[in-house]
């Protein structure tokens, strides 16, 4: 490996993908979504880039680890009892692997992520 390996997320790697959550999950709103993943690893487990959305509320159900930094924006995490923990610009954290729940987001959210998702 050299220098040029590394994956500087400001050069903007790769294309943007853009997304709605299946019809199904969404529980308000038109939460268009895109994300630039900017490295996956060579066994696909490991992932970062970055994410954003647009305001709505829809359910998850993480069968990864991932670690997120708020770069912008507001949105609220809620698990299947109704917790909610809001998050905004400058917060970060992990959501372990089996939360299930919904994301919804109240002010256009952007993201950086790393996700981990064991074989």
């Amino acid at each position: 490996m050299t220098i040029h390996t590394i994956v500087d997320f400001n050069q903007g790697n790769g294309s943007p993908e853009s997304y709605r959550p299946a019809p199904e999950k969404i529980l308000k709103g038109d939460p268009q979504q895109q994300v630039r993943n900017h490295y996956a690893s060579p066994c696909n487990q490991f992932n970062a880039g970055v994410w954003e959305g647009d305001i709505g509320q829809w359910t998850v159900s993480y069968s990864e680890h991932e670690y997120c930094e708020i770069l912008q924006g507001v949105s609220v995490l809620r698990d299947g009892d109704g917790n909610a923990k809001t998050v905004r610009a400058g917060d970060r954290f992990v959501i372990p692997a089996g939360f299930v729940g919904t994301w919804e987001v109240l002010e256009h959210c952007r993201k950086v992520y790393v996700i981990f998702e064991q074989a």
